[in-house]
Formats: structure tokens, C-alpha cells, sequence
């Protein structure tokens, strides 16, 4: 569906986009992620035809944005993050003036302007004047504009921004809901929603493609630290003993109301699964431990990684850089 091959945008003074190349097949829900200033904004808009690159090659269904751009934007819809609506008309006429310029008429028009409001929520806000509308229901205004010509494509820039916990779940549903007749690539900043939702992830930092693989695959793979948490009692000096653990980065003590229980955070090196040696040192100690798990990087972490060690060699597989 996307076939992107060293695209580089450069605006006066700075590149924007330096040198990227990934591919979206069809079907797939990927999070496009990365700092503000990365690039995200603009490779969309250079993908759906808004914005010409400096120099590489984009495809988008097969055509080229730059040579095919009036077929390429019949097969996106694009939702930008400040979506520009027309304030002083209502929701179904002005769905209904974005269908026609889209190249629907007559009853079919009129059937698929009903089907993405009710798809979006919005068939109760039908009469409203969008000027009147919450910033929620204006983001569902412009996603069922994005949706109303069926396209192949959907290119969403934080969708969610400006929606209440349920709405956010509501567009996580119908993104689900829609995949098997659209591909989504969905720009966004709660990165709990690109791990619930999406099927890889690609990161750009400064302009370069900086991971592009499954949520898991990076969470597993990506050199990042572990933490331990621990509530124990037991005699002696706890934190030095837990501390002198092979392994063990930092340990940390937290306050904890029920005592003499004892919570400890310990950060764990890449590699390293202390919860057998926890145990060994526990009986050895005669210490009793109520409560060990083990928590694993998320997707944050893996985020925070990339972007505070851009340009910094790490042990990341070349597949994932």
C-alpha cells in the first residue's frame, strides 16, 4: 500500500525528513511515532500529496505521489491533527460538500455520508453547526471526512487529541473495526493506544527511520533496563545486600504503610533476571517476601530509548534500525 524508498524533504537551513525508506503492506494498522520536530507531519503530508519531497520516490496504491498525485489522493483519506473545518456550515452538510468534491453524487452520496456518521458517532450531531461543536466532536467530524470516499488509505495525525478516555476507546474499536477494508497509518502520541492497536510501529527521530518492527519485537529486543519490584522483611541491611545482587543497576526503597514490610524497586541490566537469585538470598536470609514481579520494558520505554540515544550505538538488531 506504501512503498517509500530514501525520501529526504529539506526546508531552509534543516532536513526535515533525511533518507527514509519502510514499506505499510495492505490490511495493516501502523503507529507512525517519534518526538515533536521529528518528521512524522511531514512524511504524511508528503504521502498524501500536500507536499512535494526534495529528492527519493513514495508510492501510495501503486502510484506515485508525485507524478500520480490526483490518484494518489483519490486513495487516501487524510486527517491532519488541526483538521480545517468549515465552522458555519452543520455536520451532514458539510460531509455531504466534502463527498461531492470527492467525487460522490446522488443517493450513493447520500448513503455513505449516513454510514461515517453513524460509523463515527456523530448521527445525533447531524443538524449542529460544526462552530458549535467540542473539540471531540469536530475530531469525528474530520475522521468521517477522511472516510467518506472509501479510501484504501487512511493517514490520521493524533485522531484522538481533544477526546475523553471512552471516545479514545470508541476510535480504537472502529480502527480495528475498518481494518480489513483500510489501511491505517496513525500518527499519535498515547503510545498505549499504538501498542492496543497497531500492528508495527515505526519510529523517526530527527528526521531518520530509527526502529520499524512489532510493539513486542521492540519491547523485547531494544537495550533497555528491567525493574524489579519487591515487598520483604526480614533482619539485617536489606537494600546493601539486594544491592550487591550480580546485576543490579540501582535500588531504590519506597514508602509503604503496612509494616515491617519493606518495598524495594531494583533496576535490573539488560540480560539479567534476578527473581531465582532473589529467592536463594531470601531463604538464606530468612527473609519473608510478600509480593516480587518483574516488569518489563513498554512501549514508552522503548520510545524514551530511541529518543534519548539517537546517534548513539546500542545493541538494537539492524532489522529494528
Amino acid at each position: 500500500m506504501i512503498d517509500v524508498e530514501n525520501l529526504t524533504k529539506q526546508y531552509a537551513g534543516r532536513t526535515a525528513v533525511n533518507n527514509i525508506s519502510f514499506k505499510v503492506e495492505p490490511g495493516e494498522i501502523v503507529g507512525f511515532l517519534g518526538p515533536n520536530g521529528a518528521g512524522k507531519s511531514t512524511t504524511m503530508r508528503i504521502l498524501s500529496g500536500y507536499m512535494p519531497a526534495t529528492s527519493g520516490r513514495a508510492s501510495v496504491a501503486g502510484f506515485d505521489v508525485f507524478h500520480q498525485s490526483i490518484q494518489v489522493r483519490q486513495s487516501v483519506g487524510y486527517m491532519p491533527e488541526m483538521a480545517p473545518l468549515y465552522t458555519e456550515m452543520k455536520v451532514k452538510e458539510y460531509l455531504r460538500f466534502r463527498a461531492e468534491l470527492k467525487g460522490l453524487s446522488g443517493h450513493a452520496m447520500r448513503r455513505r455520508v449516513g454510514e461515517v456518521m453513524e460509523l463515527t458517532g456523530i448521527s445525533d450531531m447531524r443538524r449542529r453547526l460544526i462552530g458549535n461543536l467540542s473539540k471531540g466532536y469536530r475530531q469525528r467530524v474530520a475522521l468521517a471526512d477522511a472516510l467518506v470516499h472509501k479510501p484504501g488509505l487512511l493517514i490520521l495525525d493524533e485522531p484522538t487529541n481533544g477526546l475523553d478516555p471512552v471516545q479514545i476507546r470508541q476510535v480504537r474499536d472502529l480502527l480495528r473495526s475498518i481494518k480489513s477494508k483500510h489501511t491505517v497509518l496513525l500518527s499519535t502520541h498515547i503510545l498505549q493506544e499504538v501498542e492496543q492497536t497497531c500492528d508495527r510501529v515505526i519510529m523517526l527521530h530527527q528526521g531518520r527511520l530509527r526502529a520499524n518492527d512489532t510493539p513486542e519485537n521492540l519491547t523485547r529486543q531494544l537495550r533497555s533496563t528491567t525493574l524489579l519490584h519487591l515487598e520483604i522483611d526480614g533482619p539485617g541491611n536489606l537494600a546493601e545486600k539486594l544491592a550487591a545482587l550480580p546485576g543490579v543497576r540501582k535500588t531504590t526503597e519506597e514508602p509503604v504503610i503496612a509494616q515491617p514490610w519493606r518495598r524495594f524497586t531494583l533496576r535490573v541490566e539488560p540480560g539479567h533476571d534476578l527473581r531465582d537469585a532473589v529467592l536463594e538470598l531470601a531463604m538464606k536470609q530468612k527473609w519473608r517476601i510478600r509480593e516480587m514481579h518483574r516488569q518489563l520494558p513498554n512501549l514508552e520505554d522503548v520510545f524514551v530509548e530511541l529518543s534519548m540515544n539517537a546517534g548513539v550505538p546500542t545493541d538494537i538488531p539492524t532489522h529494528v534500525l
